[in-house]
């Protein structure tokens, strides 16, 4: 997947090999450099905070702005991947910390997916505050921004489970 925080994302499996003949760590070092030694916090060496990240890219920082680009590029490489998977693409949803919050990602995340149908309005994406549509009215493909309401998500998931375990209850055997 996508590098996160402190995680790597796709690697290489045969770099836990080298790691381990060659470096001679041990599988626990590995494991917390993969973990919590990697993703955006080991490619910036500032932070594992997409915002921290975007801030010093702007000031010039060569190592975040290494990290925003991989990311961003992970972004797309999936994208694409998925819209080859599905013969097209209808729309993206951003969400979540990065999605909701960074119009920087979101932009670099779309760029030069046009081919597919994708892009995303400058002004549109600096604006958008919650639920929002950020690519141009005649996109083939929507950009779209979507709050995350995990609250209201697991109330919905609690009332099926209660509905569903009422119902089994109720029914003879």
């Amino acid at each position: 997947g996508v590098m996160m925080g402190t995680r790597t994302g796709d690697i290489d499996p045969g770099l836990i090999f080298y790691l381990v003949r060659e470096l001679g760590m041990t599988v626990e070092e590995v494991e917390k450099l993969y973990y919590r030694q990697s993703g955006l916090l080991g490619v910036s060496g500032v932070s594992n905070d997409m915002r921290v990240i975007v801030e010093e890219a702007q000031r010039g920082n060569d190592r975040c702005e290494l990290a925003l680009e991989m990311f961003a590029y992970r972004v797309r490489s999936y994208i694409g991947s998925y819209a080859a998977a599905m013969g097209g693409l209808d729309a993206v949803v951003f969400t979540a910390g990065i999605g909701e919050n960074s119009p920087d990602v979101r932009k670099l995340s779309c760029e030069g997916l046009g081919f597919l149908g994708l892009t995303v309005d400058d002004a549109l994406n600096n604006a958008a505050r919650g639920d929002a549509i950020i690519s141009p009215p005649d996109s083939r493909a929507k950009a779209l921004v979507v709050a995350t309401n995990e609250e209201r998500m697991i109330a919905l998931d609690t009332v099926e489970i209660a509905l569903i375990e009422r119902l089994l209850a109720e029914t003879p055997p």
